[in-house]
């Protein structure tokens, strides 16, 4: 045969080829590579290969190696469709500073220890801007609160601080944000004193200062809101619902122990 010359194979070796069986760990490739295309059309492509080699692990007997996972995926032509962009940021005049507190001690040693706050933009149907509100607990990085509205206004951080005292009775957190003017108000002041709230401000310019709530936003957007268009509120609404739901109960964490922040927390209460 031409080719086997071309090649310089003998054409016993071909056939011989021809009529093998497929090897143990061959066998064991295709059976990886089918779980993890399922799993990565199930979460429409936002798992890289460490993220999908976690959530393979935890139901195997015996755990696959991320690099192999990491090689079947390149072979397959896969990779996580996850896109980051930037914040933009808004000078605000404050009324109220509070002390930066919390000083990036990102670490809680017990639920509602510690929570961050704050609040970002998204976009719907020719140029609508919507706002989304949230709490974010550092002992497990779960989303306690969190509200959408068409305002960037008092009454949606009101509500978001509502919404986590009520779901979690008698907790005294330290709050970390900000110098949004939301934050900054006298009656915002007024509202956390009340509950007995410490709280706590980032230094201006500083995001960093906020950053597990920065990392939030920026793995909420690429993992959802950037991979899709929303024609109406109510599609962003239903979205934003499911992925919060799918975070909290589902995405497994590396720091968490394999676990969703959700699991981690039952564990720890």
């Amino acid at each position: 045969m031409l080719l086997c010359e071309i090649a310089g194979i003998s054409r016993s070796a071909y056939y011989k080829w021809l009529d093998r069986s497929p090897s143990k760990n061959e066998n064991l490739n295709e059976e990886i590579l089918k779980e993890i295309i399922d799993l990565y059309n199930k979460v429409d492509g936002i798992y890289g290969y460490r993220r999908i080699t976690m959530n393979l692990n935890r139901n195997r007997l015996k755990s696959i190696n991320h690099k192999r996972v990491y090689r079947l995926m390149r072979i397959a032509g896969i990779q996580s469709v996850i896109r980051r962009k930037r914040k933009k940021y808004k000078p605000s005049t404050p009324q109220h500073v509070a002390e930066n507190v919390l000083n990036r001690n990102f670490k809680a040693e017990k639920p509602n220890e510690k929570w961050l706050t704050d609040v970002t933009e998204m976009k719907y149907g020719s140029s609508q801007k919507a706002y989304l509100s949230a709490i974010l607990d550092l002992h497990d990085g779960s989303i306690v609160s969190y509200v959408l509205g068409t305002s960037n206004n008092n009454p949606l951080v009101f509500k978001t601080v509502d919404l986590a005292l009520e779901a979690n009775q008698g907790a005294t957190p330290l709050l970390h944000s900000d110098r949004g003017f939301q934050y900054t108000s006298p009656t915002f002041k007024i509202k956390i004193d009340k509950a007995k709230i410490v709280q706590s401000m980032s230094r201006v310019g500083r995001c960093i200062d906020n950053g597990p709530m920065e990392a939030f936003w920026g793995t909420l957007k690429s993992e959802k809101y950037y991979l899709n268009k929303y024609s109406t509120l109510e599609e962003l609404k239903k979205d934003i619902d499911e992925y919060i739901h799918f975070y909290n109960y589902e995405r497994l964490q590396k720091r968490l122990n394999g676990l969703s922040p959700l699991e981690y927390r039952t564990k720890a209460a």
